[in-house]
């Protein structure tokens, strides 16, 4: 589940932004939504672009821990939201080329 307010705590001085303050608005409940929406193929993607960006040990015979900060983590929060978005649009957009293409043959 998305915390919104998460971002209220970043180290660097305050600059205005406005889907933020967006998704701060927004109750639990449709930010839940959202998310429950993606589909799996979409979630895959952006579990192994996450995997990617903090980099992906075998668990045996590592100890695997990573430490950053808000800032940093913030900034990982919101790639990944972007990426999700972005993935979502292009899979709706791929729905309906094929809707487009089945309706040619008919």
């Amino acid at each position: 589940m998305f915390d919104s307010n998460f971002f209220q705590y970043q180290s660097e001085p305050k600059v205005r932004n406005t889907l933020v303050e967006y998704l701060q608005k927004q109750p639990p409940e449709t930010l839940q939504r959202i998310a429950q929406s993606a589909s799996p193929e979409v979630r895959e993607i952006i579990s192994y672009n996450v995997q990617g960006l903090l980099g992906v040990l075998p668990q045996e015979g590592f100890n695997v821990q990573i430490i950053t900060d808000r800032e940093k983590l913030a900034h990982l929060l919101a790639s990944a939201m972007m990426t999700g978005y972005f993935l979502c649009q292009i899979e709706n957009r791929k729905k309906l080329e094929e809707n487009l293409t089945n309706t040619d043959s008919l």
